[in-house]
C-alpha cells in the first residue's frame, strides 16, 4: 500500500472507524419496521439530493448515510462539512400518506430533533437542546455550541426527505467555526457511531408511528409537549431574522400546533414566525 492509498483507506483514522452497515441492516431492517432499506456509502455531495432523486422508486423508510459529505446542506444552502467518519450524516425517507394532511408535515424537522435528542440521552448521555426550528445544541465548557442540524424537505410525489448531520468525533482543532461542537467535546459517554446511529433511527421510528397514528396532530401525539420541554429557545429574548431581511425581536413564548415560533413583542403583540434565523439574544431564565 503505498502513502497516498493509506491515506484513502476507510481505516486511515483508526479513532474513526467506518460504521458495520451489515449489523446497522440486521438490528434495524424488520419485517415490522418503519426502516426498509439502509446504505452506507463512502462519500457522496448530500445525502437528502442522493435519496430526494431516487424518492418515488423507494418505498418509505430508505435511509441512506455517509462517511463524508462533501457537499452537505443546512438551512438556506448553507454548507456543513467535516472530517470523514467524524460524525452521522444521513438522511431517510418519509412517506406520511393520507392519513397525515400536508399542513402538518411541517412537524417532521420538529419531531426529528426531538427523536435525535431522545436517542442521544440514552446512547450518549448527552443533553442534546433544541434550537428552533432545526438545531442541535450540547453544552461545553459550559457554553452552548451546535452540534447538529436537520433539514427537511419535499421529494418526489409524495415523500419527504429529512437529513441529519450530526458532529460525534469532531476535536477542537478540527471545529469549521467558533460556536460549533461535537457529542466528544460534550462529554459523550460513548461515540461509537454504530451505536448513536441505531439508537436515533429507532427513536425516529418510535416518534414517527405515534404522530402519524395521532394524524399528525401535535398534541395528541405529546409532539408538542415534548418539543417545548427540549427546546432552549422558549424563555429567551431572541432576534428573528426573517425572509427579505425583516427582523423582529421579543421573547420567545411557544411553539403553537403549526409548528411556529412565537414571539411577544416589547409591543405587547405575539407574534407566531414560521421560517427564519432565530439568535439567542440572552440565556434563558433558570
Amino acid at each position: 500500500m503505498t502513502p497516498q492509498d493509506a491515506s484513502d483507506s476507510r481505516w486511515s483514522d483508526l479513532d474513526r472507524p467506518p460504521l458495520n452497515a451489515t449489523a446497522l441492516r440486521r438490528a434495524l431492517l424488520r419485517p415490522d419496521a418503519l426502516w426498509t432499506s439502509l446504505d452506507v456509502v463512502t462519500a457522496t455531495g448530500s445525502t437528502n439530493s442522493d435519496l430526494a432523486a431516487k424518492a418515488d422508486a423507494l418505498a418509505e423508510g430508505a435511509v441512506l448515510v455517509a462517511e463524508e459529505q462533501t457537499a452537505g446542506r443546512g438551512r438556506l444552502d448553507r454548507r456543513w462539512s467535516a472530517p470523514a467518519r467524524s460524525g452521522l450524516f444521513f438522511s431517510v425517507l418519509l412517506k406520511p400518506g393520507e392519513g397525515v394532511p400536508v399542513e402538518r408535515w411541517g412537524w417532521l424537522p420538529l419531531l426529528t430533533g426531538v427523536a435525535v435528542a431522545t436517542g442521544l440521552a440514552r446512547a450518549a448521555g448527552v443533553d442534546t437542546a433544541l434550537k428552533w426550528p432545526n438545531d442541535l445544541l450540547v453544552t461545553v465548557d459550559g457554553g452552548e455550541r451546535k452540534a447538529g442540524g436537520i433539514l427537511a424537505e419535499r421529494a418526489g410525489a409524495d415523500g419527504v426527505v429529512v437529513g441529519i448531520g450530526l458532529n460525534v468525533t469532531l476535536r477542537a482543532d478540527e471545529l469549521p467555526v467558533p460556536g460549533a461542537g461535537s457529542l466528544a467535546l460534550a462529554g459523550a459517554v460513548s461515540t461509537d457511531r454504530d451505536t448513536l446511529l441505531r439508537a436515533v433511527l429507532r427513536s425516529i421510528e418510535q416518534w414517527y408511528g405515534t404522530w402519524r397514528a395521532a394524524a399528525g396532530d401535535p398534541s395528541v401525539s405529546g409532539l408538542q409537549e415534548a418539543y417545548a420541554a427540549g427546546c432552549a429557545t422558549l424563555g429567551r429574548t431572541v432576534r428573528a431574522e426573517l425572509p427579505g431581511g425583516q427582523a423582529i425581536e421579543g421573547e420567545a413564548v411557544a411553539v403553537d400546533g403549526d409548528g411556529r415560533l412565537v414571539l411577544a413583542t416589547n409591543e405587547g403583540v405575539q407574534r407566531p414566525v414560521a421560517a427564519g434565523d432565530i439568535v439567542h439574544l440572552r440565556p434563558a431564565a433558570p
